[in-house]
């Protein structure tokens, strides 16, 4: 097994040094097309920055992709005007628009500096300059940048922070704050995904500004709240005292955050599932999950999703054999991830946590059967659209269901031949 997993390691070093991402065909194009009609092509026109780099560095997935470029935006547009790339407007603004190409999205932002801040938006200027665009940025790995050719420039000394997993706001950290009060959540966010531990003065730092987020808005509130669930080690949040203590004051609603932890006991990959958690976090008897939605204003699907979440719940708690007579029939009725996140908050409410995930993988592989009578089949019969067709179908649903998911072509006939005459 060892020499197997040491042979895999050799191949993904060698596939890194020989063919790292920056060498695609695609991404050679783009800077290309960058570069093209400059006269000084020894001149870095762009270079990589921030996730892509970080990944990159860390020998994980590269996704979409941050480029810094001393073009404006204008400038960019016209040098893609007629090839096989995209634009797309995102912020020009803020010197930030989309290139999309067929293997990666590049969100290209010119390089700048603060003049003033609100905390919410900043008024922002063009530069040419490198290092000064580093300092606006938030943490020192995020502002390390990587040129064409495979080569870093770290003005802020990210690289040491990277390898030690260490998250440093560029500077001041209050500074940094201030600029943008969402960079509180964003450090959270990286904390988590790093496992790392706060400095004494940078916690300091964020507890005295933390009533800047009533500034922001709820939805950029909750789209960093939603990086943060699909991070694995969110699991670990519970682990530290200070990272805790600061989720839970940003996120009052976030009653349970202790059930967190036992997932950890949970190997299924479902448990890393933004709704499922979110439903671990806030359900009890309470209708607390409304209000979550309705302060975040989550999507109509999420609150669809934890309304039936809390049914389940509710259901269990009313039924103390809920988990092991009729699972297949309450799997129909409420879903897979719904029943899951009912027998995890009662198994860990309850204090009964011993092989968690022996269950949760039997619901998981368990098969829900599809009811086999659809509208148009009852139309057919002679039956005509609306009220009466649907509880007609319901009828028929609850004999199936009932007769364990089994009903026969006779029995469909004489049933439908009853509520006929009736």
């Amino acid at each position: 097994m060892n020499l197997q997993v040491n042979k895999f390691n050799l191949i993904k070093f060698l596939t890194k040094k020989l063919f790292p991402f920056y060498k695609s065909a695609e991404i050679k194009n783009f800077f290309e097309i960058i570069s093209e009609n400059e006269t000084d092509k020894s001149k870095d026109f762009a270079m990589f920055v921030g996730g892509c780099v970080r990944n990159f560095l860390k020998d994980e997935t590269i996704k979409d992709i941050d480029i810094a470029t001393i073009f404006p935006p204008e400038i960019i547009k016209e040098k893609f005007k007629n090839t096989k790339f995209k634009i797309i407007e995102t912020g020009l603004e803020h010197g930030t628009l989309t290139v999309v190409g067929e293997d990666f999205n590049y969100e290209l932002t010119t390089l700048r500096e603060d003049i003033t801040t609100d905390g919410r938006h900043a008024e922002v200027e063009f530069s040419a300059d490198w290092t000064k665009d580093s300092e606006r940025r938030d943490f020192t790995i995020n502002a390390i940048y990587l040129n064409k050719n495979g080569k870093i420039f770290d003005p802020q000394s990210g690289l040491i922070d990277l390898k030690n997993n260490t998250v440093k706001f560029i500077g001041d950290p209050e500074k940094r704050i201030q600029e943008d009060y969402l960079r509180i959540i964003r450090f959270i966010r990286f904390s988590i995904f790093y496992n790392h531990s706060p400095e004494k003065t940078t916690i300091g730092a964020i507890k005295i500004n933390l009533n800047g987020i009533k500034n922001l808005s709820r939805e950029r509130i909750f789209d960093e709240f939603n990086k943060i669930l699909k991070i694995k080690n969110f699991l670990n949040i519970n682990d530290s005292k200070e990272i805790k203590d600061l989720f839970e004051i940003i996120f009052p609603e976030l009653k349970y955050l202790n059930r967190i932890k036992y997932l950890k006991k949970v190997n299924s990959e479902i448990i890393i599932n933004p709704t499922l958690l979110i439903s671990l976090m806030v359900l009890d008897k309470s209708s607390n999950y409304e209000y979550f939605c309705h302060k975040y204003k989550t999507s109509n699907n999420l609150k669809e999703k934890l309304s039936n979440f809390h049914k389940t719940y509710l259901a269990s708690l009313k039924d103390k054999n809920f988990f092991t007579n009729d699972l297949q029939k309450n799997l129909y009725f409420f879903g897979k991830e719904a029943m899951i996140s009912a027998y995890l908050i009662n198994k860990v409410d309850n204090k009964k946590t011993k092989d968690l995930d022996t269950f949760v993988i039997k619901i998981y592989k368990t098969s829900i059967p599809q009811f086999p009578i659809k509208g148009d089949y009852l139309l057919k019969q002679g039956f005509k659209e609306g009220p009466e067709l649907g509880e007609v179908l319901k009828t028929l649903e609850n004999v199936w269901v009932n007769n364990n998911f089994d009903i026969s072509d006779k029995d469909v006939q004489n049933l439908i031949k009853n509520l006929k005459n009736n």
